[in-house]
């Protein structure tokens, strides 16, 4: 068949497929990662393609960048205390965890610590882009979307040190590169705003998505993926809107995220393909499933447990909190394939975790009953600190004092 049609195809299959399933209660990033499998069962070492993979990236890398744009600092800083409990708490269980799959599973200190990271750090480009559609009040928005971003930048952290700490000199320069790029990163912003930008109006978004691809190929080639690198160009973003406003603006938010939507199949796709045939055995079906059981009551219930017994929020409130925090499903990809191919954990561990990560990530959908998906075009999702804003603008001036 004609390789330009059977891309073609495949960006059909794609993009209509899992949406039309969605009226079934489906995930789509589930079904295009189930079309990767069964491509792979089909056609094997044939769906390694190069222009997969790289589309693949794209998706990872906008979607991290999209996630490290909505990053609001005034918002993490109005519920510190509560957030500093919450990371807290996640600290010790992530410590917990990895203990227990060192000890027990007989696992390195770095691969039980990824292992860890992969069943309770939740997926926040998706928790964040589907708020509007859980039916979450405005609270228990603000609170879902700031602990899913403080989990995720602990996360990124300690993935950035687990992968790096097997060798000294290695997280020296690894760390220097991260130190300089944070450092580097507003600069090239605050230089293409004042050479490029002026000359080429409307090129905000290009050059945003341009300097997040950069960032997540260095970040790769140090060795710690590549959505380090997106989230932190992202987050540089953000933090520069004060002087370059239209730089993290609404506008380019949502573009970001058109984007992000159009090219994340084709990572659950690549996903998918990468799959061995051994993770789809019957012992990968029972540690799915015993992780499933064990480890998603455990999540559920520690944050219901922190919100209602620390912070007196009611017994529903907390509940529905904690399971839209449920999805694992980004991280759990990531680090399972990383587990796999740079640690050779079993295929059997590595079908394990992808089941346990498609169980809960449905576990909202179920729930709340509305479909769990990446939906740009749905302008109920605002951010809970876009809401100030707009407060701001509805409020009518300040009069202006006449007196005397």
């Amino acid at each position: 068949m004609n390789q330009e049609l059977v891309y073609l195809l495949l960006i059909f299959a794609l993009l209509v497929v899992p949406r039309a399933l969605q009226r079934w209660k489906m995930p789509a990033p589930l079904t295009s990662l189930m079309l990767g499998i069964v491509a792979m069962l089909l056609w094997g070492d044939e769906t390694h393609d190069p222009v997969v993979t790289l589309l693949a990236t794209l998706g990872i890398s906008s979607l991290f960048l999209f996630a490290g744009l909505e990053v609001e600092p005034r918002a993490l800083r109005k519920g510190l205390l509560r957030l500093v409990a919450h990371l807290l708490i996640r600290t010790a269980t992530l410590l917990g965890v990895a203990w227990v799959a060192w000890r027990y599973f007989d696992l390195g200190w770095q691969a039980a610590g990824l292992v860890a990271l992969a069943l309770l750090t939740p997926s926040t480009g998706f928790i964040l882009d589907t708020l509007a559609r859980l039916g979450l009040d405005e609270e228990e928005r603000f609170w879902v979307t700031n602990k899913a971003i403080a989990g995720e930048l602990l996360a990124l952290f300690a993935l950035f040190v687990v992968l790096q700490a097997g060798d000294p000199v290695q997280l020296g320069i690894s760390s220097g590169v991260l130190l300089a790029m944070l450092l580097g990163l507003p600069l090239v912003f605050v230089a293409l705003g004042r050479w490029v930008v002026p000359h080429a109006p409307g090129s905000e978004f290009s050059l945003l998505v341009m300097v997040g691809l950069v960032a997540a190929y260095i970040t790769y080639k140090l060795g710690v993926y590549y959505l380090v690198g997106a989230f932190i160009a992202g987050l540089v973003a953000r933090l520069l809107h004060t002087r370059m406003p239209l730089l993290a603006s609404d506008d380019n938010l949502h573009a970001v995220r058109l984007f992000a939507t159009f090219f994340v199949p084709f990572y659950f796709f690549h996903a998918g393909t990468l799959v061995p045939e051994g993770a789809l055995s019957l012992d990968a079906l029972w540690i799915g499933l015993a992780l499933t059981a064990v480890v998603l009551p455990l999540r559920i219930g520690m944050v219901w447990a922190q919100r209602r017994l620390l912070f007196g929020e009611q017994h529903r409130n907390s509940l529905r909190v904690s399971v839209a925090l449920a999805p694992t499903l980004i991280f759990t990809l990531v680090l399972a394939a990383i587990l796999h191919g740079r640690f050779g954990i079993p295929d059997m561990y590595y079908g394990g975790l992808l089941l346990y990560a498609a169980l809960n990530t449905l576990l909202p959908s179920l729930v709340f009953r509305t479909p769990f998906d990446v939906n740009p075009l749905d302008d109920r999702a605002v951010h809970p600190e876009d809401s100030i804003a707009e407060e701001e603008l509805d409020s009518p001036p300040p009069r202006p004092n006449v007196a005397g």
